[in-house]
C-alpha cells in the first residue's frame, strides 16, 4: 500500500484538506495527516473559502479535522508522495524550517507532490519552483514568478502538471489535482 503525507495546519481550507484525505484513502492509499507541533488525535481548525462574487474569496468557520500521525515522527523515506493543503496554514507553516526541508526533499527526490491553492507558498518558500510551471490561487502569481517559476492562470477547476509536481488554484480543482496526482503515483 502506498503511503501519502498530507501536510496541513490550523485554518487550512476545509475542502482542500478533507476531500483529498478521504479520496486518497478511498482509492487505497494510506494517508498520514500531520501538522507541526501537533500529534495524532489533535485537531486543526479548518476554514471554508467560497467564491461569492467579491473581489476575493470569503472565509467562514469550517470543521475540526483530526490528525492521524505525529509531525515529529515523519520519516521521508516511508512516503511515496506529498499533498500540501491550502488555506491560510501555508502562510505560517512556511516559517518552519523542518516543513521547508521536508517539502524540498519531496520535490527534489522526484516523488509526487501536489499543492493546492495557497499550498504553493510552501513551494516558493522551500525554493523549489525555479524553472517549474505551476498554478495556485491567483494572488500568488507574483510570488511564483519572483521565485523563478512560471505561473499558469488555470481555471479554478483545473490542475497543472510539471513532472512530479501537480498544482491547482483552489478547491474546485480537487477532482483535477487528485486525478493527476494519482496518475503520477501510479506511474
Amino acid at each position: 500500500m502506498k503511503k501519502i503525507l498530507l501536510l496541513t495546519g490550523d485554518f487550512t481550507e476545509d475542502y482542500e484538506t478533507m476531500v483529498p484525505f478521504q479520496a486518497l484513502e478511498m482509492v487505497g492509499y494510506k494517508v498520514d495527516a500531520v501538522c507541526p507541533d501537533k500529534k495524532a488525535g489533535d485537531y486543526v481548525k479548518t476554514a471554508i473559502h467560497d467564491f461569492e462574487g467579491d473581489q476575493t474569496y470569503t472565509e467562514k468557520p469550517g470543521h475540526r479535522f483530526q490528525l492521524n500521525a505525529d509531525f515529529d515522527q515523519v520519516d521521508f523515506d516511508t512516503y511515496d508522495g506529498l499533498f500540501i493543503t491550502g488555506g491560510r496554514s501555508p502562510e505560517y507553516l512556511r516559517m518552519n524550517h523542518k516543513v521547508l526541508t521536508l517539502v524540498k526533499c519531496f520535490v527534489r527526490s522526484g516523488k509526487p507532490v501536489a499543492a493546492i491553492c495557497h499550498g504553493a507558498q510552501l513551494l516558493t518558500a522551500a525554493e523549489v519552483v525555479c524553472g517549474r510551471t505551476l498554478t495556485a490561487y491567483p494572488a500568488l502569481a507574483s510570488d511564483i514568478r519572483l521565485a523563478g517559476g512560471e505561473y499558469i492562470d488555470a481555471a479554478m477547476d483545473q490542475a497543472v502538471v510539471d513532472g512530479n509536481l501537480v498544482t491547482a488554484p483552489a478547491w474546485p480543482g480537487n477532482t483535477a489535482i487528485l486525478r493527476e496526482f494519482i496518475k503520477i503515483l501510479e506511474a
